[in-house]
């Protein structure tokens, strides 16, 4: 999934704090609604319908304004979304569930500020870009579901060579929003050889490799990375290389953190 930065309004910026040389993706690109994304993902793949039934497009808005930042999150119960906090710092989101047309979903939530949960050591410490979304309940169905967390005991699993699946709807590299949800198969790497590129990496980070070109960017902020074997929710995409071009994509390491979201949603096993 070689997903580039929109070019539409604003640029990537550094987040305060962050470990020297990552381009997290903390300042989404910025989309007019009435302009329609089109074009698709290089070195990913159109997902079918259902393959991830448990990612959402987010529309990050402001009061006042008809642009907004769109990002994605992960449902992790009927009312709960995983996201990064970096998503989580505007006055609503509208979530589109359901659909592999992410700003078009089969059903879409209004959820305001005073739902969003973000970790109290972000931005001020790297490794913690995370956040949840509380909702209104939401129906499962076949286009509509969860995806698990890892358990409590594997909470100093690291998941190293492990093959999994990243999706989103990000910038590609020919400047547009992806329209249809694509995906690519990633393998993580160790933390040692994602420090060699970034510097400063943190144990509560994660990264997969760039093979073929495939990294994630502004747009995809928030989505989820998912194991191929025994579906589990063990990433949410928080940084990637200057550019997007090169380097790996980074992660906030959910299995460091289910302490946290077990203590404010209630959700572990």
């Amino acid at each position: 999934m070689k997903l580039f930065l929109l070019t539409l309004s604003v640029a990537l910026a550094l987040v305060s704090g962050s470990p020297t040389g990552l381009n997290r993706t903390r300042t989404l690109p910025q989309v007019t609604f009435s302009e329609g994304p089109e074009g698709r993902i290089v070195n990913g793949y159109p997902a079918p319908e259902g393959k991830a039934p448990y990612i959402v497009g987010l529309f990050l808005r402001t009061d006042g304004s008809n642009s907004g930042a769109v990002g994605a999150g992960t449902i992790i119960s009927n009312e709960w979304i995983l996201t990064a906090a970096h998503c989580l710092t505007t006055d609503y989101v509208e979530i589109n569930y359901g659909s592999n047309w992410g700003w078009n979903g089969a059903y879409r939530q209004t959820v305001r500020r005073d739902n969003f949960i973000s970790h109290p050591d972000w931005p001020s410490q790297g490794g913690h870009d995370i956040g949840l979304i509380r909702t209104p309940y939401v129906e499962f169905t076949g286009l509509i579901n969860k995806v698990a967390l890892p358990s409590m005991n594997e909470q100093n699993e690291r998941y190293q060579d492990t093959w999994c699946v990243a999706c989103g709807w990000g910038g590609m590299d020919n400047g547009n929003l992806a329209d249809w949800l694509q995906c690519v198969d990633v393998q993580v790497i160790s933390n040692s050889e994602c420090n060699q590129v970034y510097g400063g990496v943190t144990s509560t980070d994660m990264c997969t490799s760039n093979a073929d070109g495939k990294s994630g960017c502004g747009g995809d902020s928030g989505g989820p990375l998912v194991t191929h074997d025994n579906p589990r929710l063990i990433g949410v995409i928080a940084f990637a290389s200057a550019g997007c071009h090169n380097g790996p994509t980074g992660y906030t390491r959910v299995s460091d953190h289910l302490g946290w979201i077990r203590d404010h949603s209630g959700i572990s096993y």
